[in-house]
């Protein structure tokens, strides 16, 4: 009875896994979901937690905001370093994701390893989650609290117009 239940909990990780995944193996490599860098995606949780968009949006808004020269460089200088970081992330889980896709194809699957592979590729995920977070936590030092203030508008209004595009309640 152990095995079937072992059999049972496995299948559904890895179907689990398949549905968070899926996304993933579509995208090209070094880009976010849509082929974009920094774009919208399954990593983004509640609204604008994502560092780097929020960046990009204070970057082209940056006269609304009166962005300084020196803002729009240190501004650009987190998104690069964000970027750098985030990109060798990617790829190590999309190489990760496919070992456990191989490694679902065997007969019969090695659940220990897969298990392994799981729980290694969750670590990149929380790491991921932290530098998105890091990179909004700098891009919120560089500004003045009225600019961050101005940029909370316009991520609303964004935010917003997003929604109306795609017709979701509110």
């Amino acid at each position: 009875m152990n095995k079937l239940t072992g059999l049972i909990f496995g299948s559904a990780a890895l179907a689990a896994v398949a549905l968070v995944s899926a996304p993933m193996a579509a995208t090209p490599e070094g880009a976010g979901p849509g082929g974009r860098p920094f774009g919208h995606g399954a990593h983004m949780r509640g609204g604008f937690a994502g560092g780097a968009p929020l960046i990009n949006i204070a970057l082209r808004h940056k006269s609304e905001l009166n962005l300084a020269s020196d803002q729009v460089a240190n501004l650009e200088k987190i998104k690069g370093h964000y970027q750098s970081q985030v990109t060798t992330l990617h790829q190590t889980l999309r190489a990760q994701e496919k070992e456990i896709a191989s490694l679902t194809q065997q007969s019969p699957a090695n659940l220990i390893q897969i298990k392994a592979k799981i729980q290694e590729g969750e670590k990149l995920r929380s790491e991921l989650r932290y530098l998105q977070i890091e990179a909004m936590e700098n891009g919120r030092s560089v500004l003045t609290p009225a600019q961050r203030e101005q940029l909370k508008t316009l991520a609303a209004a964004r935010h917003d117009n997003f929604r109306k595009m795609h017709k979701q309640p509110s």
